[in-house]
């Protein structure tokens, strides 16, 4: 009876042992399935893009602008891509920053097949920026309009997004170019979300009468999005770390370069949320249900704001830095920008991601 306790007795502390070592591994590999699920969720649709800036889509064809000046198209449905050359009446300036940047499909596209691009320019050896009319014809984008032209630029903070907003107007993101005064000037279009009728005119409703400028005081806003009720979002670089997201109402100053982070100033506006110490970089945004989806460069992921609680989680990370995002249904699409002069590419790189959406 004593020798049979004792067997039993070793039989169950055998089985304890197990059971731990068998939760214990499990643990370990739930932590590495953790780890790997940003990935293994997330599938590379395009390969080998040069740094591409904004993504458009209209039916099942994608354009992806490229900062070193062509237009990537590619059909979701046949996988049949081409590579789109530009026909610009000023040479497009690539350098630092700039380049061919921002891309808008007009709203009637699948008519006119025009689109709204945002590029760096140099004129008598000034920097600058332009938007323009391009027409897609004979596998080319031709440019027949000029929007807007002598918007600030240097070798950093262009911006470069530009949207057609809910109420049909374009609306863009202007840096400013390096020089941190011009943002407070409103008589400069410099470190500015400006508002522009879709030829080119000013909005009779805009803010300042006669004037672009919708909102001031911005550094090197890059992501423009609006929610469900027509309010708009942009994110922001901030000086040394400190990124926002802005909720953006005409006329306002969003304080650059008097205030950023919780600094506050009558008359300024204080950020809808900011980085602290770390460094997002933040460019593209996309909104769908109470969530931004926020493309991060040095962040390297893209992350979630949840608009009405403040919350951030990381979404999307594995592939590096992050240079633009577009929802479409129940997909997320992210482009790479590892090859812009500030990453580590891979051999594939650069990318544009597909990810299902999931509930937050």
């Amino acid at each position: 009876m004593i020798f049979l306790r004792i067997a039993c007795f070793l039989i169950l502390i055998s089985v304890f042992i197990a059971g731990c070592q068998s939760d214990q591994g499990g643990s370990i590999q739930n932590e590495e399935a953790a780890g790997q699920s940003q990935t293994q969720d997330t599938e590379s649709v395009l390969k080998n893009l040069d740094v591409p800036w904004s993504i458009a889509k209209s039916d099942e064809n994608f354009y992806l602008s490229e900062r070193t000046g062509q237009i990537v198209k590619w059909n979701r449905d046949s996988d049949e891509l081409v590579i789109q050359k530009l026909n610009l009446k000023k040479t497009l300036h690539l350098e630092g920053e700039g380049g061919f940047l921002g891309l808008e499909l007009a709203s009637d596209f699948k008519e006119s097949k025009q689109a709204y691009a945002y590029h760096t320019y140099k004129e008598e050896n000034t920097v600058k920026n332009r938007i323009v009319i391009l027409e897609e014809k004979n596998g080319q984008w031709t440019e027949i309009k000029v929007v807007l032209e002598d918007i600030p630029g240097a070798q950093f903070h262009n911006g470069g997004r530009i949207k057609i907003g809910p109420d049909s107007k374009l609306y863009a993101a202007a840096g400013d170019s390096l020089n941190p005064e011009l943002a407070q000037n409103k008589d400069s279009l410099a470190g500015k979300i400006l508002r522009i009728e879709p030829d080119g005119s000013v909005p009779a409703d805009n803010p300042f009468p006669g004037s672009y400028v919708y909102s001031y005081g911005h550094r090197n806003p890059q992501g423009l999005a609006w929610d469900e009720r027509g309010t708009l979002f942009s994110t922001e670089h901030g000086q040394s770390a400190h990124d926002e997201i802005n909720r953006i109402q005409p006329g306002k100053n969003y304080g650059w370069p008097v205030i950023e982070g919780d600094e506050q100033r009558e008359g300024m506006e204080t950020p809808l949320y900011h980085t602290g110490d770390e460094t997002w970089a933040p460019s593209g945004i996309a909104y769908k249900e109470g969530m931004l989806y926020v493309a991060t460069l040095s962040g390297k992921a893209v992350k979630t704001f949840e608009v009405h609680t403040g919350g951030v989680q990381t979404y999307l990370d594995g592939w590096g830095r992050m240079r633009d995002v577009m929802i479409e249904d129940d997909d997320l699409y992210a482009v790479t920008n590892n090859r812009d002069g500030r990453g580590n590419p891979v051999k594939e790189d650069d990318q544009m991601l597909l990810k299902k959406l999931i509930a937050q």
